[in-house]
Order: C-alpha cells, then structure tokens, then sequence
C-alpha cells in the first residue's frame, strides 16, 4: 500500500522518518507520545492528502475531502500501536481509505438509498469501467448483472441511485427564467387529477405504439436512453430524436383538450 506515495520523489525518506518515529513511540513515555505523534500527523500529511484527491469530482469540495482525510489519520495515529511492530503507513492509507468511503455512504446523499444499493453501485462503477475495455463499447445492465452476480433490476435501480447525491432547490432558476417550483404541478383536488389523468390517457391514445412504448421505457421502468436503444434498435441519438418528437405530440394533445 505504500505504493501510493510512489509519485512523491521523497517519499522513501518519509516512510523512513515514520517509522524511526513510531519506533521512539514504542518506547516513549506519557509526555513524549503526544509530539511523537504529532511528528507523525505531519509527516503523513502528504498521504491523507493525496488519497483524499483520489475522491475529487464527487460532489464534495476538495477542503472537506482533505479534512475528513486528516481527521482520520489523527484518529489512526491515536490508535496506533508500536509495539505490535507493523508499519504505520499501510495502516494510515488503509484507516484513511476506509473513513472518506464511510463519509460517501452516510453524509454525502441527498436522498439515501439502501446500503445494499450504494455498495452495488460502487461494484457496479468498477465493474462498468473494466468491461468498457474489455468489450470496447458501453455494457449493457445484463453483462454487468452477469458479472456482478446480480438481478439486472438491482443494477439498474443501483446505478440510478447516483441521483441521491444532489438535490434541486424549488427556487433555483431554469435557464428560462422561471423556477423549477413554478414547472412543477400539484394537484390537491381529487377531481383536477382525474380530469388529468382521463386527458393523459386520451393524448396517448393518439400516439403510435411505438412512441407509447418508448413513453414507457423512459418514465415508468426509467431506462436510460442508451438502454433504450438496444430495446428499440435503435441508436442513442435516435431514441433522443424519438423521445423528442413523442413528447411533443402528447403536449399538442393534452393543450388541444385543454382549449
């Protein structure tokens, strides 16, 4: 594990630097341990830092990262034991590693999803990279359920789970000036969302069973477009274009019973 201090010229000399500290730790007394041990947090710095730089572009600004990072390795010093004669910085990366994946899980989500899930979507992210190598094309939820061992549903809903992680505030603005709360419908009358749902069957009606279908894939089982395409046979491109025209046809529908 060491390794990951590789791209640092000295990092020989710090590991060095650590465990001739953790060896004086092993012998030193109540006054003498807490600035061993600080001599240790600094020198391994560089380390909690480097690894919390691994977690960049999730959603969670760098000093936050950086101080989940360091308060770990400030908790890994504290428990760290000299005299069973392990080194300290496999421990640190390891003990480090460890608390900013434990941080993702519990603090990160806007909307959480089972732990089951958010451990399968991770699974699923390593998994997705290594096929998209190995098959030189995106692979579809199957071959990554095939290979995870697990029901495509699971997958699918796992991999959509990653939209937890940011909530939309009502009032931020839209790149057309209105407010997301001023798009969204709420019905509180019982009879307003009959009145809705009798137009909204009616407006599909007068679509295609192919546009019904796509309709279907996109809002009910959720698909993404790509996914689509290989249920259609068509190209991500055209299930975009589809979706477009469809979507227009039913608003004409629905503002045509409304007039």
């Amino acid at each position: 594990m060491t390794t990951l201090c590789a791209a640092e010229p000295h990092h020989a000399s710090r590991d060095d630097e650590v465990a001739s500290l953790t060896q004086r730790l092993a012998a030193a007394d109540a006054d003498e341990t807490e600035h061993l041990r600080h001599e240790i947090v600094e020198a391994c710095l560089p380390v909690a830092d480097g690894i919390a730089h691994r977690f960049r572009g999730r959603g969670v600004e760098d000093d936050d990262l950086e101080q989940v990072a360091r308060t770990a390795l400030v908790a890994a010093v504290t428990r760290f034991d000299p005299s069973l004669g392990h080194p300290f910085v496999p421990y640190a990366v390891l003990s480090v590693e460890g608390e900013l994946k434990r941080f993702f899980r519990d603090h990160t989500w806007a909307v959480r999803p089972p732990r089951r899930l958010q451990e399968l979507r991770l699974e699923a992210r390593v998994t997705e990279e290594s096929l998209r190598h190995e098959l030189a094309r995106e692979p579809t939820v199957d071959e990554l359920a095939e290979v995870l061992g697990a029901d495509p549903g699971d997958v699918r809903t796992a991999c959509r789970s990653s939209c937890g992680y940011h909530a939309v505030s009502l009032d931020a603005p839209s790149p057309t000036g209105t407010t997301l709360a001023e798009r969204v419908v709420v019905l509180d009358d019982p009879a307003e969302q009959v009145i809705t749902h009798q137009a909204l069957v009616s407006a599909m009606g007068e679509l295609t069973s192919r546009e019904r279908q796509l309709l279907h894939l996109r809002f009910v089982e959720e698909l993404p477009q790509r996914e689509i395409g290989d249920v259609l046979g068509v190209s991500q491109m055209q299930v975009s274009r589809l979706l477009s025209a469809a979507l227009k046809r039913l608003r004409a529908q629905l503002l045509a019973a409304a007039a």
